[in-house]
């Protein structure tokens, strides 16, 4: 298990491997399908500081409020193909080191992750409170209002928060070759 610590160097990045098993530690922003729009759009100059060699994570949390105090109830992966549209631009344009999500992503995220020495995590569907047991403060959140609770920019502080390297900055996607295998031996059972 390697202990990695945001924000993350590139040089770090660039050891890991497919198949790597990660906990995660420090501040990691979410966003999904709205927030990816406008950070490609209108490059919001809050996030700079805040995704800068750090991570997104695309999660749809469930959270409560105590008098002034938001917490994660839940915080599961949502399925990442979505952001496929955008998430080269946003890796590059922010200097992004990691995207957290289920399901893997497309050719032109596993090359952003290449050029701009990134890397893919999943975190694992179902089990969203779990997950959310390593979620241990809400920083601050934006948009909430605009985008509503699963859409807004929660910047939350997570201690080893747990992923496995499943695309990484040298090509490599588990992903591609899960489907190629896949496909093959479908191919097969089609000929008998």
């Amino acid at each position: 298990m390697i202990k990695l610590k945001i924000p993350i160097s590139e040089e770090q990045i660039r050891n890991l491997k497919c198949g790597d098993t990660v906990l995660l530690s420090g501040t990691i922003v979410t966003a999904r399908d709205a927030g990816h729009k406008l950070m490609v759009e209108e490059h919001p100059e809050f996030l700079n500081d805040l995704l800068a060699e750090g991570v997104i994570y695309h999660c749809g949390p469930v959270v409560k409020k105590e008098g002034d105090k938001w917490s994660f109830v839940s915080a599961g992966p949502t399925t990442s193909a979505r952001e496929e549209p955008y998430q080269g631009k946003v890796i590059e344009s922010y200097r992004v080191r990691g995207v957290i999500g289920k399901g893997g992503m497309g050719k032109s995220t596993l090359e952003a992750c290449r050029q701009h020495g990134a890397v893919y995590f999943h975190a694992v569907g179902g089990a969203g409170t779990l997950i959310g047991q390593s979620v241990k403060e809400v920083i601050d959140v934006f948009k909430l209002e605009e985008f509503g609770t699963p859409e807004a920019f929660w910047v939350i502080n997570v201690e080893d928060f747990p992923v496995i390297v499943t695309m990484d900055s040298h090509g490599e996607s588990l992903h591609e070759k899960v489907e190629a295998a896949s496909r093959a031996r479908l191919e097969e059972l089609l000929q008998k």
